[in-house]
Order: C-alpha cells, then sequence, then structure tokens
C-alpha cells in the first residue's frame, strides 16, 4: 500500500498527491472503501494522508484507467 493525500473530487475523479509528488486521478474507488470514507461529499476528507492499494488498467484505447482496490485513513 502505498501512502497519498487526498486532494480533490472534481468532474468524477478522485485527486491524489503521493510523496514522490506525482498526482494521479483515479476514475472509480471500490465501493467498500468508499462506504468507509466518503470522499465524494465529505470535504473534511481533502488534505488527509490515506494508505491506499490501487491498480493500473487500460481502455480499448490504451488509455490509462486508474482504480484504488483499498483504502485507509491515516491517524494525524
Amino acid at each position: 500500500m502505498e501512502l497519498a493525500i487526498f486532494k480533490q473530487y472534481e468532474n468524477g475523479y478522485y485527486t491524489f498527491l503521493f510523496d514522490d509528488g506525482v498526482q494521479l486521478d483515479f476514475e472509480e474507488i471500490h465501493p467498500k472503501a468508499l462506504y468507509h470514507y466518503d470522499l465524494k461529499n465529505d470535504s473534511s476528507y481533502i488534505g488527509k494522508s490515506f494508505k491506499l492499494k490501487f491498480i493500473e488498467d487500460f481502455d480499448d484505447t490504451d488509455q490509462a484507467i486508474y482504480r484504488i482496490q483499498r483504502l485507509e485513513l491515516m491517524e494525524e
């Protein structure tokens, strides 16, 4: 699992900033993870650190799609 900071939810994408400076936009999050953390509607998660596990998939046009499989809020 990797450590990242939740930046925003906008236009259907969840944006996270990783420790190495890479910012990724995730198109999907596993429903179990969203059940625990309502990143779409609860702005109190913005700026919070999460451990996350994700996969990189490719669509028919070979464009990368990132999906979060597991999400865990880090205690401050």
